[in-house]
C-alpha cells in the first residue's frame, strides 16, 4: 500500500512499494476458511522425474546486501534440502519497481525467470505481456481458500488465479503513546474517526512545529493513501476487472480534500512533500506523534522506538477501510514443465503455516494464512506484541488495491495530480476530474 520493504522491506532495504491495520477497540476478524492446504494436497498436477535436477531463478525485490536477503538465502537453503533435484538461485533486483523493470527485460528477451516475487498490482501488466502462468490449475480450492479474502483479490482476473499471497500489507496508524500522555490524551486509545484524528493531532502538533501530530507520505504511493480514505468515505476507485477507475466520484473528493486540507488548512501535518521513506524515521525519532504507513514497518519500528507506540485501524470516516498491499509470487509461462512444477512446489514451501508465520514475524507483513495464526509460533508472538494483530483483523475492512492495464502509467498520473493537490497547485477537484479524463483515454482500449 495503494502500495507498500513498504516497510522494514521498503524503509531499511529503500523503499518497495506498498501497504494493513487494525484500531485496537476494533473487533477481531475471525478464522472461517479451511487453513492452507498441505505441500502434499495443494498440487493438482503430477511430478514429471523428481530426480532430475532443477535449478529455479527467484526474482526477489530487495537490495543485495539487505537484511532480507539472509531470510531469503535461507529460505532457498531450508528447501534445498527438503528437495535436493532443486535448487533455488535468488536474484535481488532492488526495489519493486526495478525488479519489474528487470523481470520486462527478461521476458522480452526470451530468458524470464522461473518465479518471482512483484507486486500484487503488476497483475495486469503482466497479463498483457502474456509474461505469466495461470495457476488456477496448480493447487486445489482449498489451498487458496486458506488465505485471507482481502488478499485474493489482486491476484485474479475473474476466476483465473494468477499469483500467491506472499509478503502483504494493508496501511495502519502507528502513534507514540509518550506523546499522547503527555498531551493529555489517552495512550491506549487511538483516534477512531476523521473528527478524532484531526482533534488529536492539533493537540500533538506544537506550536513551533517542532514536533507535528500526524504524517501522512505524499511520493510513492500517494494514490495508496488516498484510496485508504476513499475506502473510508465508501468507494474504491477501480473496478475488479482492472479496466476501470473512479476518479472522480464525490467520495473521492471529500477523500482528497481531506488529506489536503490536514497540512494546508488545519496545519497538523507537514505542508507540501512528505518522502515515503522519511516519514518512519520521523516517527521513531519523535518529529510525529502519528503516521499512516504500511504495516511492513511494524518489525522496524518495533526494534527502532524508543518509546511506548500503538497500532491502530485507520480512522474511519463513514467506515473503516484499507487497501491491501505488497507483493505475491508469480510463476513464469515461458519455461519448461518441470520448472513450473519445482517453482509450484517451492511456492507451497514458502506457504506453510510455520513459515508464514515466522515470515510475518521477521519482517512484519500480515501473514497471509490463516492457518499461520493458528501456529503456537505467531500466537506466542501476537501474546507478547499485541500490535501484531492489528493489521490482520482489519483485514475485514480491507478492499483491493490499485490495479489495472497500463498500471505504471495510471498509477503515476494519478500520483501526480494527487501530489500537484497537496502542493496547492490544482484543486482537488481538477487534480481528480484530470485524473479521472487521463485514465479513461489509457483504458478505453480495454474496455472493448
Amino acid at each position: 500500500m495503494k502500495k507498500a520493504l513498504v516497510s522494514l522491506l521498503m524503509v531499511t532495504l529503500v523503499a518497495t512499494a506498498t501497504a494493513c491495520a487494525k484500531g485496537e477497540s476494533s473487533p477481531t476478524t475471525k478464522s472461517t476458511a479451511a487453513p492452507a492446504a498441505s505441500t502434499e494436497a495443494a498440487a493438482s498436477t503430477k511430478p514429471t522425474d523428481s530426480t532430475k535436477p532443477v535449478e529455479l531463478q527467484f526474482y526477489f525485490p530487495v537490495a543485495v546486501g539487505g537484511p532480507i536477503t539472509k531470510l531469503i538465502d535461507q529460505l532457498a537453503d531450508d528447501f534445498h534440502k527438503e528437495n535436493p533435484n532443486i535448487t533455488v538461485k535468488p536474484v535481488y533486483g532492488g526495489s519493486y519497481q526495478d525488479t519489474m523493470t528487470k523481470v520486462t527485460t527478461a521476458v522480452q528477451g526470451n530468458n524470464s525467470p522461473d518465479l518471482a516475487v512483484l507486486l500484487s498490482t503488476d497483475l495486469y501488466s503482466l497479463i498483457s505481456m502474456k509474461a505469466i502462468e495461470d495457476l488456477t490449475p496448480r493447487f486445489t480450492k482449498e489451498y487458496f481458500s486458506g488465505f485471507y479474502a482481502a488478499f485474493m483479490g489482486n491476484t485474479k482476473s475473474g476466476d483465473t488465479v494468477w499469483s500467491v499471497p506472499f509478503q502483504r500489507s494493508t496501511i495502519v496508524l502507528y502513534y507514540n503513546k509518550d506523546l499522547f500522555k503527555k498531551a493529555g490524551l489517552d495512550p491506549e486509545k487511538a483516534p477512531a474517526n476523521w473528527t478524532e484524528l484531526k482533534e488529536y493531532a492539533a493537540k500533538l502538533t506544537t506550536s513551533d512545529k517542532s514536533q507535528w501530530g500526524l504524517e501522512i507520505p505524499s511520493t510513492g504511493y500517494q494514490y495508496w493513501m488516498t484510496q485508504a480514505l476513499s475506502l473510508q468515505s465508501g468507494t474504491n476507485i477501480v473496478s475488479k476487472d482492472g479496466k476501470q477507475v473512479f476518479f472522480n466520484k464525490p467520495e473521492v473528493l471529500e477523500a482528497l480534500q481531506f488529506y489536503t486540507d490536514l497540512g494546508r488548512k488545519d496545519k497538523v501535518m507537514p505542508e507540501g512533500t512528505l518522502e515515503w521513506a522519511t516519514v518512519p524515521s520521523d516517527f521513531i525519532s519523535g518529529k510525529t506523534a502519528m503516521m499512516f504507513h504500511t504495516t511492513g514497518n511494524l518489525t522496524k519500528v518495533k526494534t527502532d522506538a524508543k518509546f511506548n507506540f500503538g497500532v491502530a485501524f485507520l480512522p474511519a470516516n463513514k467506515k473503516y477501510g484499507s487497501p491491501t498491499g505488497g507483493g505475491n509470487l508469480y510463476v513464469f509461462k515461458n519455461i519448461p514443465e518441470d520448472h513450473k512444477q519445482a517453482s509450484v512446489k517451492f511456492i507451497q514451501f514458502l506457504t506453510q503455516p510455520d513459515r508464514v508465520a515466522q515470515w510475518s514475524i521477521d519482517t512484519g507483513y500480515v501473514g497471509t494464512t490463516m492457518a499461520a495464526y493458528d501456529t503456537d509460533k505467531l500466537k506466542n508472538y501476537i501474546k507478547d506484541f499485541p500490535q501484531a494483530a492489528v493489521a490482520r483483523d482489519q483485514l475485514q475492512y480491507a478492499d483491493s488495491e490499485l490495479s489495472t492495464y497500463q498500471n505504471g502509467q495510471v498509477t503515476k498520473l494519478f500520483n501526480d495530480n494527487i501530489q500537484a493537490a497537496l502542493l496547492g497547485t490544482m484543486t482537488p477537484k481538477e487534480a481528480l476530474d484530470k485524473s479521472q479524463q487521463q485514465a479513461d483515454d489509457i483504458l478505453k482500449s480495454f474496455q472493448k
